[in-house]
Formats: structure tokens, sequence, C-alpha cells
């Protein structure tokens, strides 16, 4: 690894902290910078999901099905378990149906991207883990929609144009995930293409504050008044990681998990994927501006969890 991506990786917490201080900074004192950074989201948007799709091994799913129990418990733990705490926990906000929504889309879709690299900081086997992701996102996208309806009621869901929402779907998730399993179809054939895989890789983190910075620009201003809301979000998710992550412990001492196993899980069933329900949040009609916000807030309450994590899993799961 380059020296100065290595730096960024160690120092991607604080570097995500200074993209969302910078896009606060920038949003609220210029707001007339709301729009040119708005239009900037989908193609920075589009690029991070590239290079995040580009690290799930879509080429070896089939692997994930040899590891049938790892692979069953964190689907229990993320497609059984989750939904109700998630619900149960969307009551501390359930006075702003706004804030119902953005909790809940987020917390409802398991992590594809950065969980591999904390759960190897903690000791976790990151190669089952890594085998699981592309089940975990194709299931995620199938099931989201079902839990939504469910969870937040059919009257909401109704309210919404699905427009936006496959425009969304096609150009930011489709697109993206095909063109990512198009570049590795290539890298097992040509050496240009592995080359080209460890550069998009490099720029994982750039990417990332980018992201942060414009889609807090972007809505900053626009919902300057609300903002004193989103402690109620930062409650629920840091309840909804004190819940899940000895839950998670629980369920995988029961499965017969060995140690690396369990601790994998807990990862896999803490961290959520922000990253791709953002450009659904986005698609939100009017009178939903703080939802992005609530997903992003997610991002950065998670990266705080995932420090502490990376210290206790390893003393708590032995």
């Amino acid at each position: 690894m380059h020296p100065a991506v290595e730096w960024m990786e160690r120092r991607q917490v604080l570097l995500y902290l200074a993209g969302l201080a910078l896009g606060a900074v920038v949003g609220l004192a210029v707001p007339s910078v709301a729009a040119p950074a708005e239009a900037t989201i989908t193609p920075v948007l589009a690029l991070l999901l590239y290079a995040t799709f580009l690290g799930v091994p879509f080429v070896g799913i089939g692997r994930a099905f040899r590891e049938w129990r790892f692979l069953a418990t964190l689907f229990a733990v993320n497609f059984v378990l989750v939904p109700p705490v998630a619900w149960l926990l969307s009551r501390i906000v359930t006075h702003d149906p706004v804030l119902v929504v953005g909790v809940l889309l987020v917390l409802l879709a398991p992590c594809i991207d950065y969980v591999i690299v904390f759960t190897g900081l903690a000791g976790g086997d990151v190669r089952r883990l890594l085998a699981a992701t592309p089940v975990l996102m194709l299931a995620q996208m199938a099931l989201l929609p079902v839990f939504l309806w469910a969870l937040v009621g059919g009257d909401t869901v109704a309210v919404l144009d699905p427009g936006p929402f496959v425009e969304a779907f096609l150009l930011l998730i489709v697109l993206p995930l095909a063109a990512a399993a198009v570049t590795q179809l290539i890298s097992r054939r040509a050496p240009v293409g592995r080359a080209w895989e460890a550069c998009v890789a490099s720029a994982m983190v750039p990417l990332m504050v980018a992201t942060l910075a414009v889609v807090v620009a972007s809505q900053i201003s626009a919902v300057s008044d609300q903002l004193g809301a989103l402690a109620g979000a930062v409650s629920v998710y840091v309840a909804f990681a004190a819940v899940l992550a000895p839950a998670a412990m629980v369920a995988g001492r029961v499965s017969g998990l060995d140690v690396p196993g369990r601790r994998a899980l807990v990862f896999g069933g803490v961290t959520r994927n922000s990253l791709v329900v953002l450009p659904l949040a986005l698609a939100l009609p009017a009178g939903f501006e703080l939802v992005p916000l609530v997903v992003v807030t997610q991002t950065l309450v998670e990266l705080l969890v995932m420090v502490c994590l990376v210290r206790a899993v390893p003393v708590l799961v032995r």
C-alpha cells in the first residue's frame, strides 16, 4: 500500500469528520452553494459506489454458500433480528415521521464496504465476511422495499413518488454495480485491470470525504432550523449498536461459530449500508429534506462506534 493511502486509511475517521465540518461551514456561510453542491452529488456518489462495489467479490459468490453456518447466522441477525430492533428503536423519534423514515432506511441495510476493514482490525474472519457481501447486497436490494412498507406503513410509502427512486436505483446502484462486475471480470484476465482496481481502491477515502462534504453543503442550509432533531437520530444509532453488538455475540455462540467468525458477525450486524441508501434518501420528495442528513449522521456515529468496537470486540469475544 502506498504510504499516502496508508496514512489516509489510518486517519479516515478524522478525515470524514473534516469533510462533514467543511460541508457544514461552507453550506451555512454561503447558502448559494447548495445548488452547485447538489449537482455534484450524483457523479461523486456514483464514483464512490463504483469503488465500493469493486471491493465486493461477485465472481466468487459461490464461496459464501460453502460457509453456510456463518452465512445463515449473518442473515438471521440482519434480516430477522434487525427489523424488529430497528422498528422498536425508531419509536424514540416517532414524533417526527421524517426521522422515522430516515433511521429505518439506513438501519435496515447491512454494510458491505468498510465493515471488512474494521473486522480485520479486530481479528475477525475477513474471508468469510467478504464472501458473504455479494449475497448481503442482493438480499437487501430485494428486502429493503418490503421492510420499509411493513415498518413505515403503507400510507407513508404511498406518498413517495417511485420515479426518482427508480432513477436513483438505476443510475447510482445498478450502473456502478454492473461496471464493478465488468471491471472484476477484466481484471482476472488483464494486469491493467488489476492495476485499475488498486487505483480505485486507493481513492475510497477521498471519495468518501468529498461525498460527505457535498451532501452536507447541499442540504444543511435548507434544514438548519431542524438540526436539533438529529439528536434523536443519534440516540437511535447509539442504542442500535448497543443492542446489536451483544446480540450478535450471543447469536455467534449459539450457532457454534469460532472466535474469528463471531467477531466478524458482530461487525456484520452493527454496521449499516449508509452509502448505498444515500441515493434513495436524496430521491425523496419535498418534506423529506432532512433524511439525507439523517443518513450521513448515521455514518458519523457508526465510525466512532467502530473505533470503540475494534478495541472492545477482541476482549469480549475470546
